[in-house]
């Protein structure tokens, strides 16, 4: 930071905000901390009276912090994300579509391990079309460009952030349950189930009442993958009883288990698997059918936009992966599915 003659700071970095007082019409910033100072803005500053001003003087090795925002930018900016404009040293990103948002969380943490960056985001999992899902910045007013070419080498060439479109467009449904298909009680699981899908545009292409017959929830499963269906959702008798025969019906249909069993509550009894041809099942517990949100809700944008599920990331979710069961549910917008 310099003192330097107001005719002579033209490129120069204003360290500190411009209050403009007019009598009775303003009194308010005229410039702010950060401004590069322009030949049309010696006038106004000398109406102002100022003489002298406080600066950093930005040079090749130097990247003012709007530059340096647009350095980010590109780090972690994708083909279905739009950014603003620059405003005091900050970019924001929006999605321009709904879809499931990645983070790449260890490529984010290696730029984010580097002093005076700054770059915050929301959590992967879905997004809306115009949601904003990242910030970012530079701390200091001006920044080593040597600084930056080091977070750069740390990130990589890939973007950090990516939305993917939702691909799948059609699912079927196996209720298992020889209560629901003898019509003893109603059916108040595939509802719930279907509400979901609706949101995502997701359509019932065909649903299969299975009772608890092992052979018969495997049948409902093959016919719903001969007719097509993108997804497969096998509703209740997910538990360890002798009398749950969905895990072992979905094994038998030649589904490749990911997972029986995840680190979430409510929803550890959750089973995913994929087909050879990458249809993905899930087996849902009984806690889908009544809780507003569950594992089943922290899964599906990623499984809706046919990335696979690894089992080494279900685990490492069991961080966050605890309800707080509040009276009003604020997923995504909370711990749980961290």
């Amino acid at each position: 930071m310099k003192k330097v003659n107001v005719e002579d700071a033209i490129g120069m970095v204003l360290c500190h905000d411009m209050t403009q007082i007019i009598p009775g019409v303003v009194k308010d910033a005229k410039y702010r901390k950060g401004h590069v100072v322009k030949e049309e803005d010696i006038p106004i500053l000398l109406s102002m009276g100022k003489k002298h001003l406080f600066v950093y003087e930005v040079n090749e090795n130097m990247i003012h912090e709007n530059d340096a925002a647009i350095y980010l930018r590109d780090m972690c900016i994708s083909e279905n994300l739009v950014d603003s404009e620059v405003k005091e040293g900050k970019i924001m990103l929006k999605s321009k579509i709904k879809g499931y948002l990645s983070v790449d969380k260890n490529r984010l943490k290696a730029a984010n391990m580097h002093n005076d960056i700054v770059i915050s985001t929301i959590k992967n999992g879905n997004v809306e079309q115009n949601e904003t899902v990242a910030g970012m910045r530079v701390v200091p007013l001006v920044i080593e460009k040597k600084k930056l070419e080091e977070v750069k080498i740390a990130v990589g060439n890939e973007p950090i952030i990516k939305v993917y479109p939702y691909k799948v467009k059609s699912f079927g449904m196996v209720v298992t349950g020889s209560e629901v298909a003898e019509k003893i009680i109603e059916d108040k699981f595939s509802p719930v189930v279907e509400n979901k899908l609706s949101k995502f545009g997701v359509k019932l292409i065909d649903k299969v009442y299975s009772g608890d017959d092992k052979e018969k929830i495997i049948a409902g499963i093959k016919t719903l993958k001969d007719k097509g269906a993108e997804l497969i959702c096998c509703t209740g008798g997910m538990s360890v009883d002798p009398d749950d025969m969905t895990p072992s019906a979905i094994i038998d249909s030649g589904a490749k288990v990911i997972t029986y069993g995840a680190p979430f509550l409510p929803g550890a009894m959750m089973l995913l698997g994929y087909f050879d041809d990458d249809t993905p099942i899930i087996g849902l517990p009984g806690c889908v059918m009544y809780a507003a949100s569950t594992v089943f809700d922290v899964l599906l944008p990623k499984i809706l936009a046919k990335i696979k599920w690894s089992r080494e990331e279900i685990v490492e979710m069991g961080y966050g992966g605890l309800c707080r069961q509040c009276k009003t549910c604020h997923f995504p917008n909370c711990a749980f599915g961290n």
